[in-house]
């Protein structure tokens, strides 16, 4: 090859004209990543619920820290930076923040606290998954895949478009997020926030979504263990088309669902369809049991292994968490319930919710 034929090569990989093969490897997305649902203060928890990128004859494992701390060691994924999202799941008004993560030795370390509105540390179940995710990527170009985390600046960030992603202070607690090149023809994909901090109690949201042909735009918001919006950490996930941890193949069983109208009594299949997703063409539907409790069907991608995640969505501070473990049946994932709250009340609140299997 010519030294002029190499140089035309070269602009037509990065104009997108020659689509470049990679190893498995390589293509890989993310790098490493793990999720567990913990149900015990310590020891192993649900073998049901945990999975990960480490190698067979590994488990999750947890223990006891400070107050409402429980240190949770993923096993054989070490790596520097990804981002990391936790929910409660409790029939009470109760929050989990992830404290702080990092490598030790060959394991990843993730310290998630959990306190109740108003202050009180408490121990409850949660859901926790950190990934981390360089490129190169592979996919089709209808999807897209990208997090953020932010603690008075990025510490790290991913974009499976190459686009910058940028993030901007609008006030005590209140962010801007432009994840540049991950825009999309039609309003797409779903959203989960996680507050991260190691010295206060807080709790994060998304409190507005612009989303754009070449740009997703979202504001987050960060509260104190009452209402009083304070400056945080948080880690922001969107994924469009993947799964929560960046995966697009595998699983082939997962989904996602925005749901915008929780004043819809249901069954609703919120629209437009590309923010209620289905990896295997099933119609997520989502549906009231009572005040502030949202029952979401995920149909033909519940299987066992797998794992949840919610974040709640509004310009206010409300939060939102899960009322219990959710369940999978004949193929069928139903998620009983999101649970969300004013205060220490609950309320009919919009959420978006995120359901992944390892199938």
């Amino acid at each position: 090859m010519t030294r002029l034929s190499r140089i035309l090569l070269a602009v037509a990989i990065a104009l997108g004209l020659v689509q470049v093969a990679t190893s498995p490897a390589q293509a890989a997305v993310p790098n490493r990543w793990g999720y567990a649902y913990v149900n015990v203060p310590v020891g192993v928890p649900s073998l049901a619920h945990q999975a990960g990128s480490w190698p067979g004859g590994f488990n999750v494992s947890v223990t006891p820290g400070g107050a409402g701390e429980t240190i949770v060691r993923f096993p054989q994924i070490a790596g520097p930076g990804g981002v990391a999202h936790a929910t409660a799941v409790s029939t009470g008004p109760h929050i989990c923040q992830v404290a702080k993560w990092m490598p030790i030795g060959p394991d990843q370390i993730v310290v998630v606290r959990c306190h109740q509105f108003g202050g009180a540390p408490t121990t409850v179940p949660f859901t926790v998954t950190w990934s981390e995710s360089t490129p190169p990527m592979a996919g089709p170009g209808t999807q897209g895949f990208g997090y953020v985390h932010y603690n008075g600046g990025i510490i790290a960030s991913y974009n499976s478009a190459f686009g910058a992603n940028l993030v901007s202070v609008l006030g005590v607690g209140w962010y801007k997020v432009d994840m540049n090149g991950l825009g999309s023809a039609a309003v797409a994909g779903g959203i989960q926030v996680t507050a991260q901090n190691d010295l206060a109690q807080a709790r994060c949201k998304v409190v507005n979504w612009a989303p754009g042909a070449v740009v997703q735009q979202i504001e987050v918001r960060c509260f104190n263990a009452v209402n009083t919006p304070m400056h945080s950490g948080w880690s922001l996930t969107y994924q469009r088309e993947r799964n929560i941890n960046g995966r697009w193949v595998p699983p082939k069983a997962f989904g996602y669902t925005f749901d915008h109208t929780p004043a819809n009594p249901g069954p609703y299949a919120p629209a437009p369809a590309g923010v209620n997703y289905n990896s295997q063409g099933g119609v997520n539907t989502v549906r009231s049991t009572g005040l502030g409790l949202r029952m979401v069907t995920f149909p033909l991608v519940g299987y066992a292994i797998d794992h949840v995640q919610v974040t709640a969505y509004g310009n206010n501070p409300d939060h939102c968490n899960l009322q219990s473990i959710w369940n999978t049946m004949g193929g069928v994932a139903t998620v009983r319930n999101v649970q969300c709250w004013t205060n220490v009340t609950r309320a009919d609140r919009a959420s978006f919710v995120s359901y992944t299997s390892t199938q």
